[in-house]
């Protein structure tokens, strides 16, 4: 065997302590049960980084042994477990294979990745209980979801070519995908959190995860309940003004992402509305006397057929936007920016995403962009009066109307 320099050697010290961190927590997780019982603890996983360590220093067949044999005493130890009463988990026979593999990662020059690993692998074991808890409060529509999220993720995504093509050279499908997967896993993050949220019976805490879903139909559902549910009015008006702040700022927040040259000119005008909106809910929860569930129905955002049809906007729009700045110049692209953002704000901001960065003025860009947000803000207004004339839906109105003028008078200073 060639000699080994102490830097390398130090690398046993890394082995070990990828043991000894793992084991530390299967040795928490398992201080209850009965001595003698347990495929592993806090000792022997370090023993098994140690070997595994030194199992990179070894020629490939001595290498093939040890870990054999480590391998096959974790198999005993496992079997003897499963001969136990009580539940049965292979996790801790598990994660004395994966510290074996990164002990010997660790010595054989790989020994940050190593570490990393095994403080994500630390994490994940710790995180039982969260785990079996998202698991069981999935639900079958949900749990479809998040696979055809992995489908364009992991397998459409990288078959996507990165290159421009189609008319006018206006689309580049990997990168329209990768925008897609972002927008689309955003909202669903947002639809998860609603439904987990409306088992705690916040209804303010639902209309902040449901707006980056849909703040038009939070809007609406509180609207509704605000004539039935007097002791919740003021949760019901926070609610209300805080999906439009959210919805607003995720517009924001896109637009900083996606086309970072625009954000500036949006931001000034979007601004005032949004610290209008949250002010108001700030101040209407100070006056919060009850608080009751509101189911508020949400479509789910990675359904393939809404998925399809956002990519469909997207694409149709790359090409018509570069279309109009060839025929008719930045004022082409800005009315037809606008046409899209009336149906979709998000196709608008991806569809500007992708222009040349001196298609359009960022001025110009703001106002193009902040339209279909002006639009958006007077069609909450309408659902939220036409819901009833009552006191309550006044003033629950109020802050939508304020924030509406506040965005024109924005546009108006631009233009000007």
């Amino acid at each position: 065997m060639a000699d080994i320099d102490p830097v390398t050697a130090s690398t046993l010290g890394y082995a070990l302590a990828i043991g000894l961190l793992i084991g530390l927590e299967r040795g928490w997780t398992s201080r209850h049960e009965r001595a003698g019982t347990r495929v592993a603890g806090f000792r022997t996983f370090g023993l098994l980084g140690l070997a595994g360590g030194i199992a990179g220093f070894l020629p490939t067949m001595a290498a093939a042994v040890l870990l054999g044999g480590a391998v096959l005493l974790i198999l005993i130890g496992y079997l003897r477990q499963s001969s136990e009463p009580g539940d049965l988990s292979a996790t801790s026979a598990i994660a004395g294979v994966v510290v074996l593999a990164l002990g010997m990662l660790a010595t054989l020059g790989r020994p940050a990745i190593a570490l990393g690993a095994a403080a994500a692998a630390t994490l994940l074991l710790s995180m039982r209980g969260q785990l079996h808890g998202i698991v069981r409060g999935l639900s079958a529509a949900e749990l479809r979801a998040a696979a055809r999220f992995a489908i364009l993720t992991l397998v459409l995504l990288p078959l996507m070519p990165d290159r421009a093509m189609g008319p006018y050279a206006a689309l580049n499908p990997h990168k329209l995908m990768l925008v897609i997967i972002f927008v689309t896993g955003l909202s669903f993050a947002g639809y998860i959190l609603a439904r987990r949220a409306r088992a705690s019976r916040s209804m303010v805490l639902i209309a902040a995860c449901g707006a980056l879903v849909s703040s038009t139909a939070v809007t609406l559902a509180f609207a509704r309940r605000l004539a039935t549910s007097p002791t919740a009015t003021a949760a019901l008006s926070a609610g209300i003004a805080l999906a439009s702040a959210i919805s607003v700022a995720r517009v924001c927040v896109l637009v900083a992402i996606l086309a970072p040259r625009a954000i500036a000119p949006l931001a000034i005008i979007l601004g005032p509305a949004v610290a209008l909106l949250a002010g108001t809910t700030w101040w209407r929860l100070r006056r919060e006397t009850a608080q009751q569930e509101q189911a508020v129905v949400l479509g789910n955002p990675l359904e393939l057929g809404a998925a399809l049809i956002l990519t469909v906007i997207v694409a149709i729009s790359s090409i018509a936007s570069h279309w109009a700045l060839v025929a008719f110049g930045d004022a082409g692209v800005a009315g037809v920016l606008a046409v899209i953002g009336l149906a979709d704000v998000d196709a608008a901001v991806i569809a500007f995403a992708a222009m040349p960065p001196d298609a359009i003025t960022p001025r110009m860009a703001g106002v193009v962009l902040a339209m279909p947000v002006l639009l958006n803000m007077v069609l909450k207004t309408g659902l939220v009066l036409g819901a009833s004339r009552s006191r309550a839906h006044f003033l629950a109105a109020a802050p939508l109307c304020a924030a509406t003028a506040a965005i024109a008078l924005g546009i108006g200073v631009a233009l000007s």
